[in-house]
């Protein structure tokens, strides 16, 4: 029997509806049909993020540990396994894939610690507006530099073709912004998310082509296991893949345990390992780009502010020179 945790089926039917409820009836069955053909044998508690169940597993055939990841095959996963693929053959550091169903999505990737998160090198989260103590901000900085190091390897990779583009996101968000700015509440957060704007349109014209996590923040990085060869090796997992600018994915490392007295130093940590130090504009235009993603999105859902943080990071990012 699988059971599917509460968490995952109320994000499944908030965020996709019909499609997330119809995902969740048929996790059972998926599981039983991938454990019998793949030869795999439960080997742990089921753990789940926002979109996907994973199942702790172990090839029956030669013990290896494994991982059995379902989740719904959406515009943001479908890439997963290309990418995944194309940075395992350029040795860049991410997550193996030991199998894969196009039809249902299902992988079955390689097991990592899942008990040594990045995070827990960096700590406790920050406090908005706020500040950590001396030992708190020097492991929050560790983990920066570990995540910077991974990054600058993914990026390194040339997108695979046929992946979804920062090209087409742009695109998109640019047209949904004038509506976005025009809803929010507050004057001075219209003028903010206007200036995000304008920096995304100095850039639209050279959206880039290198292969893009999107989503890498300090849980999305684990420990790789000695058993796999991976001993002092951190690895990404969880892509959602896109081809564009490495400046594009420097927003969920400011964003995720958010300090607001780090954002400066993470983004110079971040540009300098990307080699982009002498680019910053550029960069600092991308990471606009994410905030103004993301309040395009929750203004579609109806919100009428920015998240606070998302507003700290662009103020301190447009303050920058």
């Amino acid at each position: 029997m699988i059971d599917i945790p509460d968490e995952l089926i109320a994000t499944q039917y908030a965020y996709n509806g019909a499609a997330g409820r119809a995902f969740v009836a048929a996790l059972p069955g998926l599981a039983g049909r991938f454990l019998e053909e793949w030869g795999l044998r439960r080997d742990g508690a089921a753990m789940y993020g926002m979109c996907a169940l994973v199942l702790p597993v172990v090839r029956e055939a030669d013990g290896v540990p494994a991982a059995l990841k379902l989740q719904l095959v959406d515009e943001e996963t479908a890439g997963e396994p290309v990418a995944l693929r194309a940075w395992g053959a350029a040795g860049a550091g991410a997550v193996g894939v030991l199998g894969h169903d196009p039809g249902t999505g299902a992988l079955l990737l390689e097991r990592l610690d899942e008990g040594r998160p990045l995070s827990g090198v960096a700590g406790g989260g920050g406090v908005p507006g706020g500040s950590r103590l001396v030992g708190e901000v020097a492991d929050a900085r560790r983990a920066v530099t570990v995540l910077g190091g991974v990054l600058a390897r993914l990026a390194a990779v040339p997108a695979p073709e046929g992946l979804r583009t920062l090209g087409d996101a742009v695109e998109r968000m640019l047209a949904a912004a004038p509506e976005a700015v025009g809803r929010l509440a507050d004057a001075s957060e219209r003028r903010l998310l206007a200036d995000c704007v304008a920096a995304v349109r100095e850039v639209a014209g050279e959206p880039g082509d290198r292969l893009l996590h999107w989503d890498l923040h300090y849980d999305n990085i684990l420990a790789g296991r000695a058993d796999a060869g991976r001993a002092g090796e951190w690895v990404a997992l969880d892509p959602k893949p896109l081809a564009g600018d490495p400046g594009f994915e420097l927003f969920p490392a400011l964003d995720n345990l958010f300090d607001a007295g780090e954002v400066v130093w993470r983004f110079d940590a971040l540009t300098e390992a990307l080699g982009m130090e002498r680019d910053r504009g550029r960069a600092r235009a991308w990471t606009l780009g994410r905030v103004l993603q993301n309040a395009v999105w929750a203004v579609g859902d109806g919100e009428r502010e920015l998240a606070p943080d998302h507003a700290e990071i662009a103020r301190r990012l447009l303050a920058v020179r």
